[in-house]
């Protein structure tokens, strides 16, 4: 198959005007129009254009378009960027319905929808064009129209972005309380967590109590047995007061005694027997004397009674210094 042959823009532009038509084209090209700005009226009649490509919508320098005469089902949703669109001829086309975005053509005052199998309400508001008075009422009733569908367009999507909204507001509401749950949960983790800390610091706590109460009740218990066992050496040690102050009786007997001796044997055995001092001591040593041979029994249980006591004193000093 052999390839189309290449347009030649500048060949069909004279002046302001671009004549396309008859051209057999299939598509619209709007980048090579693009690029003659001063061509602000533009004939693609007569051809087999089934739709026209978004970056048409660019072509915003368009005052005349006439698209007659060709296989059009549908225009683009930007056709309402045209905005220096004067005179637009949709004759004997394919259309059913214009886009919403038609109304924005504030400038159009022309326009031929005959022969399009146009929705009801639409071809009502298009009329029958078959003058010029008609192709300008036209124009005006159909901008009319297509004002109100784009109003109503307009509140069903406001009425959409409002249920939007209100969805978003329900799940932001539903995310909300499920984070509050999740805190309140977390928080209630944490009580809980704290609680059980301070039930084992109360149980340690209970537990070092009941330690130290045993301590202190052994400490006491120890104590009232030291306490008893002091009365007790007390009661035991309690004689010994007396059985010292015997001893000390006994000694000072003793030392008397001795002294006695002592003082008996200077006169008897030394050169002081003359002395009229020791005349009474030598009479009653004599006296002593003659009375122990009478007595001598007794003289010998008293001197072995002595000699026990004697024995006892000493043992008990000896106890008492150990």
């Amino acid at each position: 198959m052999s390839k189309p042959k290449v347009l030649n823009l500048k060949d069909k532009i004279s002046g302001n005007e671009a004549d396309l038509s008859l051209c057999n084209l299939s598509e619209v090209p709007a980048r090579e129009l693009a690029l003659f700005p001063k061509a602000t009226v533009v004939d693609l009649s007569c051809n087999n254009i089934i739709s026209l490509p978004p970056e048409f919508c660019s072509l915003t320098h368009l005052v005349k378009l006439d698209l007659s005469k060709n296989q059009l089902t549908c225009l683009p949703d930007d056709l309402g960027n045209l905005v220096s669109l004067q005179h637009l001829d949709l004759y004997n086309n394919k259309l059913t319905v214009l886009p919403v975005s038609f109304s924005q053509l504030r400038s159009l005052k022309w326009l031929d929808l005959k022969d399009n199998p146009l929705e009801a309400n639409l071809a009502k508001a298009a009329g029958d064009c078959l003058d010029e008075k008609q192709c300008k009422q036209c124009a005006s009733k159909v901008l009319q129209h297509m004002k109100a569908i784009q109003e109503e367009f307009d509140r069903a999507r406001e009425k959409r972005l409002l249920k939007e909204k209100e969805l978003e507001r329900k799940r932001e509401a539903k995310q909300k309380e499920r984070e509050a749950r999740e805190r309140e949960a977390r928080k209630r983790e944490k009580a809980e967590e704290k609680e059980k800390r301070r039930k084992e610091y109360n149980a340690q706590m209970a537990a070092l109590a009941v330690q130290e109460q045993q301590k202190k009740k052994k400490e006491e218990k120890k104590k009232k047995n030291g306490q008893a066992a002091d009365k007790k050496v007390e009661g035991k040690l309690a004689p010994k007061p007396q059985r010292s102050l015997i001893g000390l009786i006994f000694k000072l007997l003793l030392l008397l005694l001795l002294g006695s001796a002592g003082v008996a044997a200077a006169c008897r055995l030394t050169d002081l027997q003359g002395e009229d001092v020791c005349a009474p001591i030598n009479a009653a040593v004599d006296d002593c004397l003659s009375w122990a041979k009478v007595q001598e029994g007794v003289v010998r249980q008293l001197v072995h009674n002595l000699s026990s006591a004697a024995k006892d004193f000493l043992e008990s000093t000896q106890t008492s210094k150990n």
